[in-house]
């Protein structure tokens, strides 16, 4: 009897424990729609909330030079968004640097295959125009790069002995010199850590390195616990700063590595992590991989078979994973075929995946135009979110917004040395009722990640169209969502807006823009009290006086004394009239 109830109980426990993991993992949705090329790499997050993802279109090659751009639908959802083609770049790549710019352009440079090997250019989404940078004199292919805080571009070259870099700024469209690595950067993935040092492994070895901004250059670091790089092919699999500000690698080999700086130009330490499972007999690798630090903390990537020799380089099928930092493990779960446990054909380096703003990861399997959208169990760490401390109006359409961890704790989404696929960098968002916008963001203040308690910040414009009203507005970092503020839109308008009562007239508001105090200058019909209100663009009120009119010509001196400089309203109300006109305070 005591058998039949352990038994049962254990059978429970088993039921249950499976139940719990199966409920822990997240789910694949694909998109509704299918894209209109077939996607052959790289998707960056533009920073107004659209994709772009380079195809392998182009009338020119079977490289391709043409992006599909997918833009959520009016409800937010990336899953029933609608697809477009943007205008081709100037040359054609095939694993390339890609970085997207504080100003919200994009940078692109090298390309393994292709006829940009040692070319670069930026693409502007407002025009949807491609700009070639200048000659660098330097060779890129499927080099790595990272983006300064400064937002200069550290690409690093391939000329050589492969360990030297060059710097792009994307402001003056110039190039200068790099600081050279120690040993080769070729294959390797770079890692930006909490104090913007860049950490990678080099290249077929142990040894590390890792680039310090204070003194524009690269020193030795500590040697990592195990091999990270196939031996036969030399490739080896993405690197993600961790939550608690360690770093993990993983590795070709199956092998993986935790890294914990020094806070210091000395070097940090290493451990070995946990090796990626054994399926079939056969242990995991990242072969070149894609990888994506979920809002939850967890790193969902994927992996395929471990090379064992020379004969084939890139092994199949790939499996995918999401690896636990607190407890050091991975647990499989189910690939975007939902009949299957992985992709058969699918090679590990085919795959590709973004973080969206809505907490999702996009995923792609190169040579397909089926997308698909990885929805993360759980709930988002606390430690990554955003908070706002203000908003300021600049101009009619335009705003500025501070606050903290604008820039998230990681740089989101990760692949080996073949592209750069970062967001973290802040994504406002727009919600009201049913209906979902997005901001586009520029000049954000900085790039680092894990910034704690500073401050940060960015400009921002509301999009076209976008309707009066108030709305939720969160600030977004790799898919964490501040606490949503209260955000008024009023029409964006030059001069007086009042109702249809005519008692009062000829009301002026000067000087504008203002610094100390404005006048209110009007024309009653009759007298009676009244009120002037100032309203900033969240709707609130600033300050608010009451006076009394006279028949005639009246003239009210309103102080600004402690308002912040921004656009406001100024509200005129006498009974049931009410006239408003904006205003600038310097």
């Amino acid at each position: 009897m005591k058998k039949n109830i352990y038994s049962f109980l254990t059978l429970f426990f088993i039921i249950t424990l499976f139940s719990k993991q199966a409920k822990a993992q997240g789910t694949w949705t694909p998109v509704t729609s299918l894209a209109p090329d077939t996607n052959v790499g790289v998707m960056l997050l533009l920073s107004d909330g659209t994709v772009m993802a380079k195809t392998i279109f182009c009338a020119c090659d079977t490289i391709g030079n043409v992006w599909d751009k997918l833009t959520p639908d009016s409800t937010g959802s990336y899953v029933n968004g609608t697809w477009t083609r943007l205008a081709p770049m100037h040359d054609t790549r095939l694993y390339f640097a890609s970085q997207v710019l504080k100003d919200g352009r994009v940078f692109v440079a090298g390309g393994e295959y292709g006829s940009g090997g040692s070319k670069a250019e930026t693409y502007n989404p407002l025009t949807d125009t491609w700009t070639m940078a200048p000659n660098s004199g330097k060779f890129f292919a499927d080099a790595n790069s990272e983006i300064l805080n400064d937002g200069r571009v550290m690409v690093a070259t391939l000329n050589g002995l492969g360990n030297g870099t060059t710097i792009f700024n994307p402001v003056t469209n110039t190039w200068s010199a790099g600081p050279t690595c120690h040993n080769s950067h070729d294959e390797s993935a770079w890692v930006k850590l909490r104090d913007n040092s860049i950490l990678f492994v080099d290249l077929g070895d142990v040894t590390t390195e890792r680039y310090i901004p204070s003194l524009n250059q690269w020193v030795v670091d500590a040697d990592a616990p195990d091999s990270l790089y196939d031996p036969y092919w030399y490739e080896t699999g993405a690197g993600f700063l961790l939550p608690d500000g360690r770093a993990f690698f993983l590795g070709a080999t199956g092998h993986t590595a935790i890294y914990t700086p020094s806070g210091t130009s000395s070097p940090g330490s290493w451990t070995i992590g946990s090796d990626l499972p054994t399926i079939g007999g056969s242990l995991y690798g990242t072969t070149d991989a894609a990888g994506a630090m979920m809002v939850n903390g967890k790193i969902l990537c994927a992996a395929a078979p471990i090379n064992t020799s020379t004969d084939v380089a890139f092994q199949a099928p790939t499996a995918f994973f999401e690896y636990d930092y607190t407890s050091d493990t991975f647990t499989q779960v189910g690939s975007p075929d939902a009949t299957i446990d992985s992709l058969t054909d699918i090679s590990s380096f085919e795959t590709t995946m973004l973080n969206l703003p809505d907490g999702s990861i996009l995923y792609a399997s190169q040579y397909t135009k089926q997308y698909y959208v990885y929805t993360p169990s759980g709930t988002p760490l606390a430690v990554g979110k955003p908070t706002i401390n203000n908003i300021t109006q600049l101009s009619c359409d335009t705003f500025k917004i501070t606050g903290t961890l604008f820039n998230g704790i990681s740089e989101g989404s990760g692949y080996g040395d073949d592209w750069q696929m970062a967001t973290n960098y802040p994504v406002i968002r727009l919600t009201n009722g049913t209906k979902v916008y997005y901001a586009r963001t520029f000049n954000w203040n900085s790039t680092n990640v894990q910034r704690g308690v500073l401050l940060d910040s960015t400009l921002f414009t509301l999009p076209a169209a976008l309707p009066n009203g108030t709305y939720s507005l969160v600030v977004t970092a790799n898919g964490i969502a501040s606490d949503p503020t209260l955000f008024v839109n009023n029409a964006c308008t030059i001069g007086i807006e009042k109702n249809k009562n005519q008692n009062i007239s000829n009301l002026v508001v000067y000087p504008n823009p203002a610094n100390e105090l404005i006048t209110v200058s009007f024309n009653a019909n009759d007298g009676g009290n009244y009120s002037l209100s100032i309203i900033d663009v969240f709707g609130r009120t600033i300050k608010q006086e009451n006076a009394q009119s006279v028949v005639g010509d009246n003239n009210y001196a309103l102080s600004l004394n402690g308002i912040a400089g921004g656009v406001y309203i100024v509200v005129f109300q006498k009974g049931n009239e009410l006239v408003k006109t904006r205003i600038i305070i310097k």
